[in-house]
């Protein structure tokens, strides 16, 4: 009886040891089609830009020689980069400063008990409606509204606040504001929303406990809204910065990076020096810069991030 049961055991053992590989392979296998679409789709064409960017000749000469840090050089003192870098900067610091300040007093007004659901229901829809719209209809509608027969033109000279119609996005003086709030208006419902999810989840304790201590509206916001809301904000302001950065459709579709330059940046700068220069080697240098800042932002956030987990 002891031999049958040692010889079952070890059979049981055996058999289990042959069906453990296949049962860890399954792990694999499920992951296999998304791994080969990040290989395919990301790092590939991350792997050839990287490439073209080290490389002395076009991507449609083969054989290129290697060519160190020559194309970024080029791109570095080109004339054009550095004032796309400053409109960049301009363009994406101005667009999150007022997505927050937007997004966090709508979240606020959606929040306040001082509406009833109906009311705020429709409000909700009515402000998320920017976030709804595709780049090409959201160009469409703010190249019609600033249009020199537009709504802004007609109400700016009905109130005498101006003579002569405006070329928005026609007049260098002009045309970076527009892009600009063009872009606020067609971003801040992220904003909103994500506040608004907040504000919901600051428990009501923290609020009474304040009221109870003799704080006012503005101390209780100052000192217990705005510090939980504080990590929503860092995450939502580091993220919006890298997509701000990174905005090109809008640009493209309204001013072109014109008039004279002044709407520039560097997402229009690197489609012109590729596909209007065919300057393929230069624009992927200008490409990696781009992505190198972009990875310095990352590294923030997902520190951030880490540290909020802690």
């Amino acid at each position: 009886m002891a031999n049958a049961h040692a010889t079952a055991v070890r059979v049981a053992h055996r058999a289990s040891g042959e069906r453990r590989p296949r049962r860890s392979l399954l792990p694999y296998a499920l992951i296999t089609p998304t791994a080969v679409l990040l290989l395919v789709l990301m790092i590939l064409p991350l792997v050839i830009v990287v490439a073209n960017s080290l490389s002395s000749q076009v991507v449609t000469r083969p054989g290129g020689e290697f060519a160190g840090l020559t194309n970024f050089s080029q791109v570095l003192t080109d004339p054009t980069f550095w004032p796309a870098t400053l409109n960049t900067v301009v363009f994406a610091g101005a667009s999150v400063a007022v997505h927050l300040v937007m997004g966090l007093c709508f979240a606020l007004l959606l929040n306040s008990p001082l509406i009833g659901r109906t009311t705020a229901g429709i409000f909700r829809t009515v402000l998320i409606l920017p976030w709804l719209f595709t780049a090409a209809v959201i160009a469409v509608l703010w190249r019609l509204i600033l249009a020199p027969t537009g709504v802004v033109n007609y109400g700016l000279e009905s109130i005498g606040l101006i003579h002569d119609t405006v070329q928005w996005f026609g007049d260098p003086s002009t045309a970076l504001f527009a892009v600009t709030v063009m872009n606020i208006w067609a971003g801040y419902p992220f904003f909103m929303l994500s506040l608004l999810a907040g504000l919901q989840g600051v428990p009501a304790e923290l609020h009474e406990a304040a009221t109870v201590d003799g704080a006012g509206p503005w101390q209780r916001f100052w000192s217990v809204t705005l510090p939980q809301l504080r990590p929503i904000i860092v995450s939502m302001a580091i993220l919006d910065l890298l997509w701000t950065t990174q905005q090109f459709a809008l640009i493209w579709l309204t001013t072109g990076g014109g008039p004279l330059g002044v709407t520039e940046m560097l997402s229009t700068f690197t489609y012109k020096l590729a596909f209007g220069d065919y300057d393929l080697v230069e624009a992927s240098a200008s490409a990696v810069l781009v992505l190198l800042f972009s990875l310095v932002v990352a590294v923030f956030y997902v520190r951030h991030q880490r540290r909020a987990d802690a």
